[in-house]
């Protein structure tokens, strides 16, 4: 069957003047998405960005002929399937996996069906290889640690796309109700410092709220591997897995290699909520589970390992909720509990907490300060209580110490297109003992790694 000469001639438009993609329906944006196989799910912004991505970068020095021999081919494929592929509409509003499509799916060409088993994205440059991937370990030690430089290797063609338009890269423009002169956004590929060498002796940590782990690892286009594989993380704290502790044997084997211990902690109170995890490259010397007080430690939000040089917890700070219901409790009992605890293992040796604490501290860390006083993460009463109960009493903010200035964000609602404008929170932290803050090589933030509400964040530590 011969392909539509209609729908070739309005791919020639499209390539000939960009701007008409904005003009183009979210029904006419699925159509064009679907003949050319790209991924056809998401948000309007998310189609307009893939759209453009792959004219950009993939129709660019092909001929006519090629591009109608690609459209007859999907044509074709369509045409001969009994099944008929139906995508349901994104609403803002409904669940995270209509909402949030990886930083890999936006820029994909729309799975075939193949032997692929991963793909993985490389530098600024985004690389996909479509085959399974073979993996070599390098390890080198690290006094007592043993990091472990992992190599990726695939004999599959790769196609490189560009994210270089700020619209793809929304983080890089200065968003906020109130900036102040000198405030600037924060853009990871400018203000991270070099990498250390493999001399030093160091630890690179991660924390990710994952808003359901499950539901991240099905999502298309995620690949645990290719986050490792990018950023050669030590450790890496979940929050918010929303696991059951019946669902974590098969969660784990759904994990890359080269990281075996891993610690979980689930909600027994209140099933497939809340729930933390702690996975490690390194093996901690122990492991332990709660704050150990029973009014505290029913919902999974604390798992704390010791290694040689810290303690490190990953943390899910409860939400004072609608209404402000839990704000009493969060600031009068859980907020100087947690303090406590922290102060008592730094007897031993210092402590880094990270994690999603739910509070925006100060106003260049919230979008919209002014509408927010009363919305829970931004109440006086929470700032105040995270200032008197972690600031002031020895943790150091590790991002705000190394980015006074700099607005960036962790945490951007569903609605009202919150991350395609960068209207967000800065709610996701590394505070460290005040005793090794000097040790702190690098605290960044990952805005373009999508899968949830939140980002990822990291911590460079030299030991």
């Amino acid at each position: 069957m011969g392909a539509n000469p209609t729908v070739i001639k309005e791919i020639e438009s499209l390539k000939g003047d960009l701007s008409k993609i904005e003009a183009m329906t979210v029904e006419q944006l699925r159509t064009t998405l679907r003949t050319i196989r790209a991924s056809a799910k998401g948000r309007k912004c998310e189609l307009v960005s893939s759209l453009k991505c792959f004219l950009e970068n993939k129709i660019d020095g092909e001929s006519s002929q090629v591009i109608e021999q690609q459209v007859s081919s999907t044509i074709c494929v369509e045409t001969v399937s009994a099944k008929t592929e139906t995508e349901p509409l994104s609403n803002e509003d409904q669940v995270q996996n209509l909402n949030t499509v990886s930083d890999v799916q936006l820029r994909q060409r729309n799975k075939r069906t193949s032997s692929s088993k991963s793909k993985t994205v490389d530098g600024d440059d985004k690389v996909v290889k479509k085959e399974k991937l073979s993996i070599e370990s390098d390890e080198v030690s690290v006094g007592n640690l043993s990091r472990t430089r992992r190599k990726v290797s695939s004999k599959a063609a790769s196609i490189t796309v560009k994210t270089d338009d700020k619209g793809a890269e929304p983080w890089t423009v200065l968003a906020h109700k109130k900036p102040q002169k000198d405030w600037i956004p924060y853009n990871p590929k400018t203000m991270r410092p070099s990498q250390l060498t493999r001399e030093t002796k160091f630890m690179k940590l991660m924390s990710w709220n994952v808003n359901g782990l499950r539901a991240l690892l099905k999502l298309e286009g995620f690949s645990a591997l290719q986050l490792a594989e990018r950023e050669d993380f030590d450790v890496l704290c979940l929050q918010e897995t929303k696991l059951q502790e019946k669902d974590v044997e098969d969660v784990k084997r759904s994990l890359i290699d080269g990281y075996e211990n891993s610690f979980w902690t689930c909600s027994v109170s209140k099933l497939g909520y809340s729930g933390t995890a702690i996975i490690s490259r390194v093996k901690p010397l122990s492991v332990s589970y709660g704050l150990g007080m029973s009014d505290h430690d029913s919902e999974g939000r604390i798992v704390t390992v010791e290694f040689d040089s810290f303690y490190l917890i990953s943390g899910y700070v409860p939400n004072s909720g609608d209404g402000l219901r839990r704000l009493t409790y969060r600031i009068t009992e859980w907020d100087p509990s947690l303090s406590n605890y922290m102060k008592e293992l730094e007897n031993s040796k210092p402590v880094i907490l990270t994690g999603d604490l739910n509070c925006a501290h100060q106003e260049i860390d919230i979008y919209n300060p002014a509408g927010n006083r009363r919305s829970a993460g931004f109440t006086d009463e929470e700032r105040q209580s995270f200032g008197t109960n972690f600031l002031s009493r020895g943790f150091v903010d590790t991002f705000r110490r190394q980015h006074p200035g700099v607005v960036g964000y962790t945490y951007w609602g569903y609605r009202h297109g919150g991350r395609k404008f960068n209207r967000g929170w800065r709610l996701d932290y590394f505070l460290v003992s005040e005793s090794v803050a000097d040790k702190v090589h690098d605290s960044y933030i990952l805005p373009h790694i999508s899968g949830s509400d939140h980002c990822p964040i990291g911590l460079v530590i030299k030991l």
